[in-house]
């Protein structure tokens, strides 16, 4: 138990989790903007503007190259796992929303008449537009470089 107490010691994960959990709070100020209504659910959804994943990753790659060096091996393996987290986000994930999107259209085509089956519809904002994932990168890149002390 000695050593969970001094997770709260490490700068740059409270950083990274501040910067996820700043970027959820944007997203309800967004669609609360776009929507004119308060959508509490926002904060713990997918997709939407900016990408919260992206916050995270790109505080913790900035984070471990503030402290422990642009050249270390540490921010190598973190950017690395930063890009592969936001290309899956921007790509991957955005193309299965696309096509939840296709589906439900055809299952909306398809119940127009009288069948049995079932008509729940698919989760199509899944992803991110590589804007949003642009915005959450940002975020978390200014929120450590504002946070996290640098080595000197």
């Amino acid at each position: 138990m000695d050593d969970f107490s001094h997770i709260l010691d490490n700068r740059i994960l409270l950083v990274s989790l501040g910067s996820c959990i700043l970027a959820q709070a944007i997203k309800l100020v967004v669609e609360l903007a776009r929507q004119r209504k308060f959508d509490v659910r926002t904060l713990v959804t997918t997709g939407g503007m900016p990408s919260a994943h992206s916050a995270l990753v790109a505080a913790l790659a900035t984070g471990i190259g503030q402290t422990v060096g642009w050249s270390s091996i540490e921010f190598a393996m973190a950017t690395i796992f930063a890009i592969i987290v936001m290309y899956d986000a921007a790509g991957v994930r955005r193309a299965a929303g696309k096509q939840a999107a296709v589906l439900n259209q055809i299952i909306d085509e398809f119940f127009e008449g009288d069948h049995q089956l079932s008509e729940e519809r698919l989760k199509e904002l899944l992803g991110h537009t590589p804007f949003q994932v642009i915005v959450g990168c940002a975020l978390g890149i200014v929120c450590s470089l504002s946070l996290v002390p640098s080595i000197s």
